[in-house]
């Protein structure tokens, strides 16, 4: 029952307002300040990550661009002007990324494409700064992690450097990118003349993908080559795998294998 004003319960209630009152307020008015602070963080979070996709969905767009005039062959002397500048153009938008949005996602994605065409450009040794500032991006996630750095060692391959290759490619990762771990450290030992460790870490490679039952015949063709004859793996189609064949993709070492040349 709720005391009445002339109660001595309603007395002892008006003085302990009057007494505690102003740590009363003082702390209901640090409640709502912390509570517009967490809302305007969120709402202010939001709009970067806003400004950022936007910013890449821009990127994607000119990328695009680039790359459908970049497989003509035949083009006039005005229009490979006009897809220098274009490609002059991304690679500013993408730094422009990077330097305001440079711990998010779509700075991840949008080195990827640039070190994307510094590869088709054979520009290896900007390829592998490229990468490398995408491997420096803390997203939290080991299957972007290990995708970024096997694309950094393939690079480090291609640009001479087999030593920091090595070295980038013998990190620890997840067990679905061990298949093309092993592969890429068989393409390195190959390039260093270690012989017994490119077959021992291709018959790795073989028998990982074995186990999900997987072939994969770039692997097959760099066993043979070293007299090794891989036996067939029967791959198999499962309801399950069938029922999510149009499901959004998710990071693995397929993802690595599709971006190969980035």
């Amino acid at each position: 029952m709720a005391p009445t004003p002339n109660s001595p319960n309603a007395d002892n209630s008006m003085q302990a307002l009057k007494q505690y009152g102003s740590y009363i307020v003082t702390a209901i008015l640090l409640a709502l300040a912390a509570y517009f602070g967490w809302t305007y963080w969120q709402d202010n979070h939001a709009r970067v990550d806003t400004v950022a996709a936007d910013h890449y969905a821009d990127i994607q767009r000119l990328n695009e661009e680039v790359s459908l005039a970049s497989q003509n062959p035949d083009l006039e002397a005005e229009a490979k002007a006009s897809l220098e500048k274009s490609r002059t153009q991304l690679n500013k938008d993408i730094d422009s990324l990077v330097s305001t949005h440079g711990q998010s996602v779509y700075a991840w994605q949008a080195l990827m494409i640039k070190a994307r065409q510094q590869v088709d450009s054979d520009d290896f040794k900007a390829a592998g700064g490229t990468f490398k500032k995408a491997l420096a991006i803390d997203l939290g996630d080991a299957g972007l992690e290990a995708i970024t750095r096997l694309r950094y060692a393939t690079t480090l391959l291609a640009a001479g450097d087999d030593k920091a290759a090595l070295a980038e490619a013998s990190h620890n990762m997840p067990s679905s990118f061990e298949a093309s771990q092993q592969e890429l450290l068989g393409d390195i030992y190959l390039v260093q003349d270690n012989t017994d460790s490119a077959v021992k870490s291709y018959n790795n490679a073989w028998e990982l993908l074995r186990a999900r039952q997987e072939t994969r015949a770039v692997l097959a063709l760099k066993m043979e080559s070293l007299g090794i004859v891989a036996e067939p793996i029967a791959e198999q189609t499962s309801i399950l795998q069938e029922s999510t064949a149009t499901a959004p993709p998710v990071v693995s070492e397929e993802s690595v294998e599709a971006g190969a040349g980035a």
